[in-house]
């Protein structure tokens, strides 16, 4: 992103992107503790909580070199504040900024009776090809692909041991289940649910904030 801070922290429709983030989780009304893991030299993360209160969240400086030991850590947090083994627990990149509450309260409704959990995730649209030194290789059938997104959801003990048992192979929460032979629930995302990562999603992020601003304030007028 170019920029001296985390892109978490970066004002977007005015506020720093995590608030967006963390005031969509903060809206489900099942939610019972909310844990915020950063890096232990993050120096941004607890100012910007005070200048934006959120009630149901608490920050631990406890982040690992890898995001399974960031999760870890999130998981031994929760704990602390009373989770126990069973609860349901959500992991989201705070990057999603534009996850709504809807979305959350879907993946919620739809995995809470479910043996192993699962995930939000759009199928593929776009044709899919490998490639080797800038050429295609193949087409690759794209009719039972998926995209990831967060949040993933699943019980803590589970999570836990599983990425307690393949921390270095998981790039997600639902590939830590996969290798206990577990099959996560794909449960319907939505495009817009990206992770702000270049310049680009910048603006389209502060569009996509823009207009739901607009129909907030001619739904139920001026705040």
């Amino acid at each position: 992103m170019g920029l001296d801070t985390p892109k978490q922290y970066m004002p977007l429709a005015g506020l720093p992107l995590v608030i967006h983030t963390l005031r969509a989780f903060g809206h489900m009304p099942q939610m019972g503790h909310g844990v915020i893991v950063v890096s232990p030299d993050d120096g941004f993360m607890a100012d910007v909580i005070k200048r934006h209160p959120q009630s149901k969240f608490k920050v631990f400086p406890t982040g690992g070199a890898l995001r399974a030991n960031t999760v870890l850590s999130g998981l031994v947090a929760l704990k602390s504040l009373g989770a126990t083994g069973n609860d349901w627990v959500m992991v989201h990149d705070a990057a999603r900024c534009l996850i709504t509450p809807s979305l959350i309260q879907q993946l919620f409704d739809q995995c809470q009776h479910d043996e192993v959990g699962g995930l939000l995730a759009v199928p593929l649209a776009d044709t899919l090809k490998s490639g080797s030194d800038g050429r295609v290789t193949a087409t690759v059938k794209r009719s039972d692909k998926w995209l990831a997104q967060t949040p993933q959801m699943f019980r803590l003990d589970n999570l836990f041991h599983a990425l307690t048992d393949a921390v270095q192979a998981v790039t997600d929460e639902s590939s830590a289940i996969e290798l206990l032979g577990q099959a996560p629930q794909l449960v319907p995302g939505a495009s817009f649910n990206f992770k702000v990562t270049f310049p680009e999603d910048v603006t389209l992020a502060e569009a996509i904030l823009a207009e739901r601003q607009t129909k907030e304030f001619q739904t139920h007028g001026p705040h």
